[in-house]
């Protein structure tokens, strides 16, 4: 495994800031290509910081079994499982949400990288693409790979009275800014109590902020990732302003890290809290999108 670059280290008050918080969006060991720590290391590390616990993401697998694993392995960690609606699991499959559910998922993704919006062309080729990019072309070389996900009506009724009638919460994955749009009405419209629009700033879903603006007034929540940050593909400018457009209330931190060279994933509420500080964000705006929101979403 290559050695990870230095990373900054968080603040003592952006630690003691984060206490209690939830990571929503993590990617670690076991997965299809290197992390930078596993599920029961990451787990001790937040007990040791005394962080509540964390969402296992992945794009390919169920997680809800390994999280209730981890769980009972490290006390005083709340480890929680989710679903993301990719062909791994047979795409918008309402039997792969009840069961996810059944088995304690707290979480479930609509499609992310086999989203038909990742299919289409969004500028550009990245700086620094995301390793599930190779998989992918992995998965077609091998001719195991399906077509992309859409967003049939059908389907994501099915998916969403599951998700509403289990207490779950959506998060719209990968999806384009009008298919988000639709989704959130439609999952709303359906009785899912908590709606979070994935990483918004991400390239390729690039939400305008009036955009956003309206989505958080219809009742849906932000989701803020230090690595979408971090790798250069939004800005913190970007970030600050759409934090104040929309309001701290409707935000929520995660990390989305994994990635060996990237800092760990268990300082990056910390290293957000830092930052949004220096942009002026008070302690408790910061601490409602840090911990108050990710409990709240938990199931805290």
């Amino acid at each position: 495994m290559p050695a990870a670059e230095p990373s900054p280290i968080p603040s003592e008050q952006a630690r003691e800031l984060v206490r209690g918080a939830y990571d929503l969006h993590v990617h670690v060991w076991p997965d299809l290509t290197t992390r930078r720590i596993d599920d029961l290391g990451l787990a001790r590390r937040f007990a040791e910081l005394r962080l509540g616990g964390f969402v296992l993401k992945s794009h390919y697998a169920p997680t809800a079994e390994r999280a209730a694993v981890v769980s009972a392995a490290v006390p005083g960690v709340r480890v929680l499982g989710s679903i993301a609606l990719n062909n791994g699991v047979g795409g918008l499959n309402p039997l792969a949400v009840e069961i996810a559910a059944r088995e304690g998922a707290r979480l479930v993704w609509l499609p992310t990288v086999d989203a038909e919006n990742e299919a289409a062309e969004h500028g550009p080729p990245l700086a620094k693409p995301p390793v599930w990019r190779r998989i992918q072309d992995e998965f077609v070389a091998a001719g195991v790979a399906g077509l992309p996900v859409g967003l049939a009506e059908a389907p994501l009724a099915r998916v969403l009275e599951v998700v509403a009638r289990h207490g779950l919460v959506l998060a719209t994955g990968h999806l384009s800014p009008a298919e988000i749009s639709r989704v959130v009405d439609a999952a709303f419209a359906a009785g899912v109590a908590h709606i979070v629009v994935t990483h918004p700033d991400f390239p390729s879903q690039s939400v305008p902020i009036d955009e956003q603006r309206s989505l958080a007034e219809r009742g849906a929540i932000l989701e803020r990732c230090f690595t979408t940050i971090h790798t250069g593909k939004t800005t913190w400018e970007h970030t600050v302003e759409a934090i104040r457009a929309t309001g701290p209330g409707r935000n929520v931190l995660s990390t989305d890290l994994r990635q060996v060279a990237n800092p760990p994933v268990e300082d990056g509420l910390a290293l957000m809290a830092d930052r949004l500080l220096a942009e002026g964000f008070t302690e408790d705006e910061v601490h409602t999108m840090a911990v108050e929101n990710t409990r709240m979403l938990a199931g805290a």
